[in-house]
């Protein structure tokens, strides 16, 4: 292990993903932040006038943050890169602007570890949940060739919802895997809001969140894919059907899941292979990985959101009510904390393997 922790800045760090980064690294074994990045009407700012009013988390703003000077995400990157060994993006920009910013980063031979969307579809990307897909970050070699650099490149985590059953379905591929259809009933803070910011979401239900379908259905295929000449060519299936509805929670998304398989298991079979899952995040022991990655509730109303989201601190997922169905094989429901495993969490889990991999390293080495 190192003996000084590297030195990494969060790139939209006003935001509430940016915020909850901040809460992770506060006391991280590996990572000490170096750097807050923002808006140019953030920048000069202190972190804590930037933020003002906006802090959205129930924890408090840690201290050590709020007199850090804010820098300009775009207009200060050399000054940002020359401070840090690696950063967390989570800015909120159209799309094609954060794949211009992210590569300029990369280009300075900064690594992007990325909460944003923009980079999940570029075919040399590796877009990873450390427990089931660690062999994708074998396409950075090629991806920093297509970039012309040594350190930098970019790596994305999948939309937050589908980690809410993603893990489950993963172990099952063996069985024959044909058709899923999974509906999220997913929290506010996915769209980073609390409910004193949006007020019409109290006794509300939307069934409709922009875009989220068409990720949903198919960010599991890239996850699942393979390498195939300097690419990550995405499985051909399961077929997937998706409906995105957003609720009035807080936080964590819920997935109600069916599922059709070439050979069908036992019930038996399937909760076995949920307990022993694991992945490298549990055999390193990461600080972010959760013990137990999937979680079974024998419960019949379980796993719930504010009672079951924040097992193994947020980074766990959880599963039940898994039974036979009448048009499917089986159906379940699954949960995982959107801005925790699904987000922030997620990326912290993967900067730690990347670190405890080599692609990361201090800039002197």
């Amino acid at each position: 292990m190192m003996n000084e922790k590297l030195k990494v800045g969060v790139i939209g760090a006003t935001g509430m993903v940016g915020q909850r980064f901040l809460t992770l690294l506060e006391a991280h074994p590996f990572f000490e932040v170096s750097i807050l990045a923002a808006s140019a009407s953030s920048a000069g700012k202190t972190y804590a006038d930037a933020v003002g009013s906006r802090w959205k988390l129930t924890a408090p703003m840690p201290e050590k943050y709020k007199n850090m000077p804010v820098y300009d995400a775009a207009a200060d990157l050399e000054k940002i890169a020359a401070q840090t060994d690696f950063v967390f993006c989570a800015v909120n920009m159209k799309k094609d602007e954060i794949r211009a910013l992210e590569e300029q980063y990369a280009k300075a031979e900064i690594p992007v570890v990325s909460n944003n969307s923009a980079h999940r579809m570029t075919d040399d990307v590796p877009m990873v949940i450390p427990e089931i897909n660690d062999s994708h970050l074998n396409i950075i070699s090629v991806q920093r060739q297509r970039l012309g650099t040594k350190r930098g490149f970019i790596a994305v985590k999948p939309n937050c919802s589908i980690q809410s059953y993603v893990g489950m379905l993963t172990p099952l591929l063996k069985y024959g895997i044909t058709e899923v259809i999974a509906t999220t009933y997913q929290a506010i803070s996915g769209a980073g809001k609390t409910f004193n910011e949006w007020p019409d979401m109290i006794d509300n239900v939307i069934p409709y969140i922009g875009g989220e379908e068409e990720k949903s259905e198919q960010e599991p295929l890239k996850i699942w894919g393979t390498i195939e000449n300097g690419k990550i060519v995405k499985a051909s299936a399961p077929s997937f059907s998706t409906q995105c509805i957003r609720v009035p929670v807080t936080d964590g998304h819920t997935a109600a899941v069916f599922v059709k398989f070439d050979h069908k298991p036992s019930k038996e079979q399937i909760l076995a292979d949920w307990k022993n899952f694991s992945g490298k995040p549990q055999a390193y022991k990461l600080p972010s990985a959760p013990e137990q990655f999937i979680t079974y509730f024998d419960e019949p109303d379980r796993p719930q959101t504010k009672l079951d989201r924040d097992i193994y601190r947020g980074m766990g997922i959880c599963a039940g009510r898994l039974r036979e169905d009448t048009v499917f094989d089986y159906k379940f429901i699954g949960l995982s904390h959107n801005t925790l495993r699904g987000a922030a969490g997620g990326a912290v889990l993967i900067a730690e393997l990347l670190y405890k991999e080599g692609y990361i390293t201090p800039k002197s080495i």
